[in-house]
């Protein structure tokens, strides 16, 4: 079963073609960036309406390229094995995310399933990065801690779910280090920025640190920050390095309490916040010091993306889900918990 996935819940329009073995024939995206400021829905969904052409042409090239790689011979692409017409089922992120965002992609990907004649599947995006993961990893049963931007979740599956053991109570980890990269005068995306700024800051400066149980919350540390920040008295290296300090501990502490709490025996962590060195480090110490097994999803597959997309959408038709296409209307507000997991 070959499987075609179309992205769009923000700032990242995607389509990817994945193999029912888990192998990634194309990934493309395209993602919204400026050079200062956050982001702005509207023209957010003029990108992906302008790129959703030159994505699908390019994640169609990439299925030629790496079909026809597989023949010997002076075979042409369009005469290579895999084709566009072989693609068996078709998966879009139907929520959460932002509404016009969503509703580019959906359309999208109804288009494309009807145009093929084949099912369709709308998928929800943060259990996407968790399967990715998972695939990835080998992992089968793990404390997952999703980390993207407006969502950041300590998960484990549990009675036919994926139960949610703690999580953010105001903004996402990601968001928050957007908006604290903004009072920086920083361009999304403002999270790599802060990184490579993290790695030059040498002086700690105490911040809050709200963590209840294992629950958290960012926005009373982003407004100290951004007060911090207005003073002039620190450098952008020494507030951004105190900022990854103080916040990635909260999470590393938090899902070392689920792991004693639940006694799994793996960690994954996910989501594009998973792209950041400095808390896969500390999580991978945590792991190692309490004797568990620890993986962080590749980098290419962190942040937004449509592989997730359609490796879940494999996952889910297997499991014997025949949606119709009046199920295919997107829902911003799809908690990762709402999801019923038949597949594992």
């Amino acid at each position: 079963m070959i499987c075609l996935g179309v992205e769009s819940t923000c700032h990242t329009l995607g389509i990817a073609i994945v193999d029912d073995e888990g192998k990634i024939l194309a990934n493309e995206k395209s993602i919204f960036t400026t050079e200062t400021g956050g982001l702005k829905p509207g023209k957010i969904v003029e990108h992906h309406i302008l790129m959703y052409e030159f994505i699908l042409k390019k994640a169609v090239e990439t299925l030629a390229k790496q079909s026809l790689a597989g023949h010997s011979g002076t075979r042409s692409a369009s005469e290579s094995g895999i084709k566009l017409k072989d693609i068996d089922l078709v998966s879009f992120s139907q929520g959460p995310g932002l509404g016009g965002c969503l509703r580019i992609g959906a359309a999208a990907a109804r288009a494309l399933a009807t145009y093929l004649k084949v099912p369709l599947i709308g998928v929800n995006h943060p259990v996407a990065h968790v399967e990715i993961g998972k695939l990835t990893s080998g992992f089968k049963d793990p404390i997952t801690l999703y980390v993207s931007g407006a969502n950041t979740q300590i998960l484990a599956l549990a009675a036919g779910r994926y139960r949610v053991f703690g999580e953010t109570l105001d903004i996402g980890v990601g968001n928050f280090l957007d908006s604290f990269g903004r009072a920086l005068g920083l361009g999304f995306p403002q999270g790599p920025k802060i990184e490579d700024l993290a790695s030059k800051g040498k002086k700690y400066v105490e911040l809050p640190y709200t963590i209840k149980g294992m629950d958290f919350s960012f926005s009373g540390i982003l407004t100290k920050l951004e007060q911090l920040a207005k003073t002039g008295k620190y450098s952008k290296e020494d507030l951004c390095y105190s900022t990854q300090e103080t916040v990635f501990a909260i999470l590393t502490e938090a899902t070392e309490r689920a792991i004693a709490h639940i006694n799994k025996k793996e960690i994954l962590l996910t989501g594009g916040v998973a792209a950041n060195k400095r808390l896969a480090e500390m999580l991978s110490v945590m792991a190692k010091e309490r004797g568990v097994k620890f993986a962080v999803v590749p980098k290419d597959l962190a942040g937004d993306n449509a592989a997730m997309i359609a490796w879940l959408g494999i996952l889910e038709h297997k499991s014997g889900r025949k949606p119709i296409i009046s199920d295919t209307i997107i829902n911003q507000d799809w908690r990762t918990d709402q999801v019923e997991v038949k597949w594992a």
